[in-house]
């Protein structure tokens, strides 16, 4: 086909600008999402199981062979210490009682005139150590009968919450025949086991974290109180007792809760996981740093990683605080080759707003194309 020359000329100039489509299209500054590398309250964390147990517990029963007279308490019903529960006949010993405190005070209207006339030499001393005697007597059998008699009345012997009544009025109850039981709720015990390789960093004092499926996993937060001073033979575990506060009631006895033991609390610095490369065991970040002309490009940095939590990982070695890295836009910037930052994550904002961010540079031709119209 024959062309006039014009038109060849036309198509070298469009084949040349073809050709730099790429060039042009490339040479525009990769948009990065960064994030700041900051210290963070850290620790390592081991996770548990453990069974809740109320801070004092105790089942109330009779001590003694009688019938219920009088019951002071619903099920469930929060106590105060030394509340009366349940009262049982006591007509015998309070009968008894009254003829014991009537001869205490015989005894003792003898034993003071047997005292006056041996003072004044009209009474001998072995009469005086006779009356002295049935005094003494009288008195231990008034304790003896007292303290019968408390047994027919059943106290609260702390502050707490009873649980189900399993008597009625008028039953006959034994020794040993449950009444009731109370649990003093205001703080729970969590017992649980811990492979007895953590040792080392178990102490009173340490915080833990629990949370129960039974209510939502709701967290609560406590503290070790205790660690067992043997070890399992069979398992390497070791008991240990953490407190939790209870101050609405909601934590029972007998829950099952997840435990995370937080171990070797300390000041570390983070960053998000998103920002952390791989190359077999090592670990890299595309740190900012500012290029030869005054650009802000990217540094391929080694570091040293800890522990990790959810979304961030901790940095040991090859960073320092407040530098910047990046976590999204990664695949696109290069080490050394300047780069536009879109926004930076600190966290408060979801990812999808940060990516419908225009970078800085955008916003800035914008507001000058704005100001000059």
């Amino acid at each position: 086909m024959n062309l006039p020359p014009a038109s060849f000329a036309t198509m070298r100039v469009v084949l040349s600008l073809l050709l730099l489509l790429p060039a042009v299209a490339t040479s525009a500054a990769p948009a990065v999402i960064v994030a700041e590398a900051k210290p963070t309250s850290w620790a390592d964390r081991t996770e548990a199981l453990g069974t809740l147990r109320a801070d004092e517990s105790v089942v109330i029963t009779a001590n003694v062979t009688e019938t219920i007279s009088a019951i002071h308490f619903d099920d469930g019903q929060r106590v105060d210490a030394g509340d009366v529960l349940v009262e049982m006949t006591s007509a015998e010993e309070t009968a008894l009682l009254e003829e014991v405190r009537a001869r205490v005070d015989e005894a003792e209207r003898q034993y003071e005139r047997v005292q006056s006339l041996a003072e004044r030499g009209s009474a001998s001393a072995s009469l005086l150590d006779e009356r002295r005697r049935e005094l003494d007597t009288a008195r231990a059998s008034l304790v003896a009968v007292e303290s019968r008699l408390k047994d027919r009345v059943v106290k609260a012997p702390f502050a707490g919450v009873v649980g189900l009544r399993n008597i009625s009025l008028g039953a006959l109850v034994e020794p040993g025949d449950v009444i009731t039981t109370l649990d003093d709720d205001r703080t729970m015990k969590l017992d649980f086991t811990v492979p007895s390789v953590f040792l080392p960093s178990l102490r009173p004092g340490l915080a833990i974290e629990a949370r129960a499926p039974a209510l939502g996993e709701r967290g609560f937060d406590g503290e070790i109180s205790a660690v067992d001073t043997r070890i399992d033979p069979v398992t390497r575990s070791v008991q240990v007792r953490a407190l939790l506060p209870n101050p609405q009631r909601v934590l029972r006895p007998g829950l099952l809760m997840r435990v995370e033991l937080l171990r070797n609390p300390r000041r570390a610095l983070t960053v998000p996981e998103e920002a952390l490369l791989h190359r077999g065991d090592d670990h890299f970040v595309l740190a900012l740093t500012e290029g030869e002309d005054g650009a802000t490009v990217p540094e391929r940095r080694q570091v040293q990683i800890g522990a990790r939590r959810p979304g961030f990982v901790e940095i040991t070695s090859g960073l320092d605080a407040g530098e910047r890295v990046i976590t999204h836009g990664n695949d696109k910037a290069k080490p050394g080759e300047p780069i536009t930052v879109m926004a930076i994550d600190d966290g408060t904002r979801p990812l999808a707003e940060l990516l419908a961010q225009k970078p800085a540079a955008d916003a800035a031709e914008s507001s000058a194309a704005a100001t000059s119209e």
